[in-house]
């Protein structure tokens, strides 16, 4: 038995999903940060010994790939401009000339899965906001789409359809940063209506036009209210600087981009600005524990979501140590992560809190462990806040039972009728 190869050896980041092209070489995907899950993703090649990164020059990052029938270029996917587009890179191999890489598909959708090849066809899964996911052809040289699948059709002819707007909106250090905002499907633009600002988990995830069974933007526009969706930093899909800034920077710029999306959404005629709630889970339910203490009564009502409330706990208690090591910094001892531990701790900052909040948390989260939510309760409790607790003993750090995703959303409404 031949005994196995380390063929990269020399990189201590993450190397993954490797495939053969039909021409035999060999490529995979690779990050070359130790620890940082959410490094810059690049597609390399490994041709007859020498290794080619063909997106090392591309301002992205790689979400997933696969080799075109030929083995002369690869498609992938990859967040682009708050959407996942396809995208080509040529493989010139010893010729000399450098990969370029072309984005082929424009439009407000997210493409999620590359199915396969047939010829000049690509099947795709793609998705927006309103609609889950469906089986596409995709025609590479004439750009035309053709829809295989309509499984819900039936469904979506009784179902109104929320409106998505791309705005942009300045931030406090003077970016612009795309902001997602959608509406109710029979939005009147004469009424006054509640807003949501959606805080995206990650914290490195691309907040794009994605469906979702539980975290879905077009239900809650459709129970009538305006949702804020920011792009804001640590987002992939605007550049890797745009991507990399937030970790070590949890309750820096990225909050103040938070707040001046809903801010400038709520200059808006259509908007009450005496009504307004953030919600968030994950790095967004820690969005939610940091803003109920600076966001100085702009909300009128909070839900977290599996959040990081104590970040020296959630040192001690995390499976994921890796993540905290990059993205804390390491730990609360070590006097170079003082600001991680103290500014940017929600704890630091729950002798301000004065709104109503919601707290839902998984007993089998061992990444955000189901402590984080228990304390995050007792303190509002302690506060004389109005709140409100929802444990969920056989759930992980999502909700994938389908009753317990009933009972989520029922809770989830229930307590935005009677807060906002």
């Amino acid at each position: 038995m031949g005994k196995p190869k380390n063929l990269t050896e020399d990189n201590t980041g993450y190397d993954t999903n490797p495939t053969y092209s039909v021409n035999g070489n060999l490529a995979y995907l690779s990050m070359k940060t130790d620890g940082y899950e959410a490094d810059k993703n690049d597609i390399k090649v490994i041709s007859d010994g020498v290794t080619y990164n063909l997106t090392g020059d591309w301002d992205e990052t790689v979400l997933s790939y696969m080799w075109a029938n030929d083995g002369k270029s690869i498609y992938f996917t990859a967040a682009k401009d708050g959407t996942i587009q396809l995208f080509e890179v040529n493989f010139p191999g010893f010729s000399g000339k450098k990969s370029t890489v072309t984005q082929i598909t424009k439009g407000d959708w997210d493409i999620n899965v590359i199915v396969g090849q047939s010829g000049d066809h690509l099947v795709l899964t793609r998705v927006n906001m309103n609609r889950a996911a469906e089986l596409y052809t995709f025609h590479t040289k004439t750009k035309a789409w053709k829809q295989i699948t309509d499984v819900n059709k039936s469904i979506y002819n009784t179902v109104g359809k929320s409106r998505t707007e791309r705005r942009f909106v300045t931030t406090s250090d003077n970016k612009q940063m795309l902001v997602w905002v959608v509406y109710p499907p029979d939005f009147d633009p004469n009424k006054k209506y509640p807003a949501l600002l959606y805080c995206q988990g990650g914290p490195q995830s691309a907040l794009t036009q994605f469906y979702s069974y539980r975290w879905n933007l077009h239900l809650m526009a459709s129970q009538g209210y305006i949702v804020v969706a920011p792009n804001r930093r640590g987002m992939p899909g605007h550049g890797v600087e745009w991507n990399h800034q937030i970790s070590k920077d949890w309750g820096g710029q990225n909050i103040r981009d938070y707040l001046s999306a809903i801010d400038d959404v709520s200059k808006e005629p259509f908007v009450d600005k005496t009504r307004l709630g953030a919600v968030g889970a994950s790095y967004g339910g820690y969005s939610v524990f940091y803003l109920a203490g600076v966001h100085e009564k702009r909300f009128k009502t909070f839900i977290a979501h599996d959040g990081s409330f104590n970040l020296y706990s959630m040192y001690g208690s995390t499976e994921e140590m890796f993540f905290v090591n990059y993205d804390f910094g390491g730990p609360y001892w070590d006097k170079k992560n003082d600001k991680t531990y103290t500014d940017f701790n929600p704890i630091h900052h729950v002798a301000k809190w004065d709104t109503p909040i919601y707290i839902i948390q998984g007993g089998k989260d061992y990444r955000i462990p189901d402590t984080q939510g228990m304390e995050a309760f007792n303190a509002a409790q302690l506060r004389g806040i109005k709140s409100k607790f929802l444990y969920l003993p056989d759930e992980n750090h999502w909700v994938m039972k389908p009753q317990n995703s009933l009972v989520w959303q029922r809770e989830f409404f229930k307590w935005l009728k009677e807060t906002l």
